[in-house]
């Protein structure tokens, strides 16, 4: 059951992080004028799936909180490196974010201390 914790914090971070910047993309940059600033915040914060993005964070570290229950944290953290791979991953598919081979080559390192330390 302690994956399945680590799992869902992983799964709810990744979805967070996407549909934050997927939203985002579509409203465009931050204006540069401070009300202007304020108001373009406030009608992202109130977007439904920006908010289903703080919701997942919340999900996130209530599935964190319980895994800490059933893992020693230096065992369970490098997990959490998994949703940065799984961010470039879904990022260059979903946003056509570039993929370059030293990205390439650092998530591969952070799979294979992963393993090793696993």
């Amino acid at each position: 059951m302690g994956y399945f914790y680590i799992f869902g914090t992983i799964f709810f971070t990744v979805y967070g992080q996407l549909i934050i910047k997927w939203k985002i993309d579509q409203h465009g940059s931050l204006p540069e004028a401070f009300w202007e600033r304020i108001s373009f915040l406030l009608q992202l914060l109130l977007n439904p799936w920006i908010l289903s993005g703080f919701f997942a964070a919340f999900l996130a570290a209530l599935s964190w909180m319980a895994a800490m229950t059933k893992f020693d944290i230096s065992y369970a953290y490098p997990f959490m490196s998994l949703s940065f791979v799984l961010v470039f991953i879904l990022s260059a598919f979903l946003f056509g974010e570039p993929v370059s081979m030293q990205k390439i080559m650092g998530f591969a390192l952070i799979v294979l201390g992963i393993i090793i330390m696993r």
